[in-house]
């Protein structure tokens, strides 16, 4: 069911909720969460889908909110609030309403949401695209206990990573790092299964991809060890390598769908790893509201790294690949045949952002199950 509301405000809103749940006969509201999204006219069909789809597993009330730019100065001066509410089959398993914000009242979406959201429940606000740069100090976010955004729609991914470290707040993440989770749940499970010390580690993967960079920031962090991004054609993250005390493991995913794990003096193995879409990706975010520490971590580590003044010379493993072009925001290794404490060769100059890291801690045998 629909209702179309034109000119309207937030509590003609609340009353055709209410009139559309008692006509299609389910006065109860079960609903778990508020679901904000915000995002402009072309992201919107795509985000309204997947949250859609989501609600299967999370029912909850969807606020979509668009803010529609305004062509005059008398436009601008100007405010009013289009409305359409769905519930039922229209709305996936809980219910919608898209909000569209003219004139100035699109400053102030926060005083339309508030007066919607769910009583009681937890609030969930989500960017696809053009998140701000302190989702916690936002109007919007400054409701909600966690807050999506993606780094991925960004134009500089790894200048984004860096400004997501300085403003992060708990509860903030990111669909950049939900894209890797399957990846660090399958490299924990193989250290597991070897009583190793890993050595160095090699990350392959699409230039700009944020998932890249935070899954080397991730493997640096936990393991304190060097950590090489290579270039791949993709699709997105293609390999990781570990040399180890016991040999070379790999995870080498070269069709974005079904991987191989190498393990010296194992068989190898396929593993399904495909590429999963933006409402698998909104699913799992919503099923923990607390905040995530180890992503934070990860965060922090990273944007360290990319912004050290310092440049540090690491050899190259003879179980990797030497000569494998270096991505952005990863750190330089020296050319075979370099006498340890030699002064390098000059290196191209590197933006204060992508810079690489200082040299790393002692090694850790494991990585940490996350």
């Amino acid at each position: 069911m629909k209702i179309d509301l034109t000119d309207t405000t937030a509590g003609k809103v609340n009353k055709a909720l209410v009139q559309g749940r008692r006509a299609i006969g389910t006065p109860a509201v079960g609903m778990v969460l508020t679901l904000v999204i915000v995002t402009d006219e072309e992201n919107a069909y795509d985000a309204l889908k997947a949250a859609g789809d989501a609600s299967h597993e999370h029912p909850s009330r969807t606020l979509l909110v668009i803010k529609r730019v305004s062509r005059s100065p008398r436009d601008r001066t100007a405010s009013r609030l289009d409305a359409e509410v769905r519930v039922g089959v229209d709305a996936g398993s809980g219910e919608t309403v898209i909000l569209r914000l003219h004139g100035e009242v699109a400053d102030h979406a926060d005083s339309v949401v508030l007066p919607l959201l769910l009583p009681d429940a937890p609030v969930v606000v989500w960017w696809p695209v053009n998140a701000p740069l302190d989702p916690a100090k936002d109007p919007l976010g400054a409701l909600a206990q966690r807050r999506v955004t993606d780094t991925y729609s960004s134009e500089q991914p790894v200048r984004e990573l860096s400004a997501r470290a300085d403003t992060y707040t708990p509860g903030d993440t990111d669909l950049s790092w939900t894209r890797i989770t399957p990846w660090r749940s399958m490299l924990a499970a193989a250290l597991d299964q070897v009583v190793c010390e890993v050595k160095a580690v090699e990350v392959e993967g699409e230039e700009f991809n944020p998932s890249c960079e935070l899954l080397a920031m991730w493997l640096a962090d936990r393991l304190d060890v060097p950590v090489r991004r290579s270039l791949s054609a993709g699709p997105g993250l293609t390999a990781v390598r570990l040399d180890t005390s016991e040999g070379a493991i790999a995870l080498d995913r070269a069709d974005g769908s079904l991987a191989t794990l190498s393990i010296d003096g194992q068989p190898d193995r396929a593993v399904a790893l495909k590429r999963r879409e933006t409402a698998e990706l909104i699913a799992e975010e919503l099923r923990r509201l607390d905040p995530d520490d180890t992503y934070a971590s990860a965060l922090r580590f990273g944007v360290e790294r990319l912004n050290a003044s310092a440049t540090a010379v690491l050899p190259v493993p003879d179980s990797l690949p030497k000569g494998a072009p270096v991505a952005v925001g990863a750190e330089p290794v020296a050319e075979p045949g370099t006498e340890p404490g030699a002064e390098p060769e000059a290196i191209a100059e590197t933006p204060a952002a992508e810079a690489a890291p200082q040299e790393p801690a002692p090694l850790k045998k494991r990585a940490k199950a996350t």
